[in-house]
């Protein structure tokens, strides 16, 4: 699976148990609504690294924990070249 793919994944999954939506999602990380649902739709090959930790702060959860999950196991993570 491609990066970009886990990690929208692993955002739809934590919002859905926090019974959070993609505009409150949007609000909280001050991105626009069309950025985010870009990022979530893999529209980015690799979203940048201020955009990962605006989301990942505002599900409330630490890099850690966000990324400790079976979608981000290294050996099945595809990784595109540029």
């Amino acid at each position: 699976m491609k990066l970009n793919k886990a990690f929208a994944l692993r955002v739809r999954a934590v919002l859905k148990e926090k019974k959070m939506t993609q505009y409150k999602l949007a609000q909280e990380t001050g991105l626009y609504h069309s950025t985010l649902t870009d990022i979530l739709n893999c529209k980015y090959k690799t979203p940048n690294f201020r955009n990962i930790t605006l989301i990942i702060r505002a599900l409330g959860m630490s890099m850690t924990e966000f990324f400790d999950d079976e979608l981000f196991n290294f050996e099945k993570l595809e990784i595109e070249e540029k």
